[in-house]
């Protein structure tokens, strides 16, 4: 089979054949149709994950959608999203077929192409479950989302809508992706041309009308600070990224003087079934207009090109379809 295959740390896959997976018990054998590419792929091929550097060579791609070819519990022909290990055990996604863990997969019976079900996993999740789940937004909630022209905010922005949020602010850095985001939901704008927390933190409060409920951070450093700053009492700030920074001082006043909140979250940490519901909440309000991904395909052939591209992070989801 064709598949995508990384040879060195730090540089794209290229294109190889290799032989068919043969799936081991308890999992089942997928034929690939769409895979998204995401921060998470680059991270774990940079070598720099926390689970340590993968072994190379290697199929990269953390999930997709594709059909069942063989299986034990899964009914063959079923269309399914899966999540994989690539780099640390058996394929990733970019192969036009991949064994994966039966307990992995999540069927999808919506009316929605593959591209766009493939393109509404790993940053679509993690954009709706911080607010719903990890948040516990409430309805009538004033919402910050802090680098919102990424794919994880511009869902952010459409969950919090749908859940009801009151009112949305959009920060992120300025130019007309920016702008955009009224498209999707934000009441207002903040650019990010500043890194300077007593700004931002004005900025933050005079765009959402008062202080913030809840934050939806993937950046920390400055923004993140000003955010917390700019916090209600019983506030929550998520974080779910450090595009930003590493580290940042927080003062405990900034925190404990009201009850600030600051969580984390991570897919790899939520409980399944939250995932599993919250997915298929997802494409059904996708399958209804009521949720969008900005989205690029390539094909496996142009799979280094994608790679390259979701390195300079682009605003919107890149698809390999196979």
């Amino acid at each position: 089979m064709r598949a995508a295959l990384l040879k060195q740390l730090g540089r794209p896959p290229v294109v190889a054949n290799i032989p068919i997976p043969t799936p081991k018990p308890g999992q089942a054998l997928v034929r690939v149709t769409a895979a998204p590419l995401n921060p998470l792929d680059l991270l774990i091929a940079s070598g720099h994950f926390y689970a340590g550097p993968p072994a190379i060579p290697y199929v990269p791609g953390a999930e997709g959608v594709g059909y069942v070819v063989q299986a034990t519990s899964l009914t063959t022909g079923t269309r399914v999203r899966f999540e994989t290990h690539a780099g640390y055990s058996g394929t990733g996604s970019l192969a036009e077929y991949v064994g994966v863990e039966e307990s992995a997969t999540l069927p999808i019976e919506e009316d929605l192409p593959d591209a766009d079900a493939a393109a509404l996993g790993v940053s679509a999740l993690a954009g709706w479950v911080s607010l719903q789940w990890r948040a516990q937004l409430m309805p009538g909630e004033r919402v910050l989302v802090l680098g919102a022209t990424g794919a994880v905010g511009q869902i952010a922005i459409q969950a919090a809508r749908l859940l009801g949020a009151g009112h949305v602010v959009a920060a992120a850095r300025p130019g007309e992706t920016l702008e955009a985001l009224k498209d999707l939901g934000a009441d207002a704008i903040v650019p990010l041309d500043s890194q300077d927390p007593v700004f931002l933190e004005a900025a933050f409060r005079e765009a959402a009308g008062g202080p913030v409920d809840v934050t939806i951070d993937p950046l920390w450093g400055p923004p993140a600070l000003a955010a917390i700053r700019a916090t209600a009492t019983m506030g929550r700030v998520v974080n779910l990224g450090q595009s930003a920074a590493s580290e940042v001082p927080v003062s405990s006043a900034a925190v404990r003087g009201r009850m600030v909140a600051v969580l984390g979250y991570s897919n790899l940490v939520a409980p399944a079934h939250v995932l599993a519901a919250a997915y298929k909440k997802i494409i059904h309000h996708a399958r209804r207009g009521d949720l969008r991904m900005h989205l690029s395909t390539f094909t496996l052939g142009d799979v280094a090109e994608a790679w390259v591209e979701q390195k300079a992070s682009p605003h919107r989801k890149l698809v390999v379809v196979l």
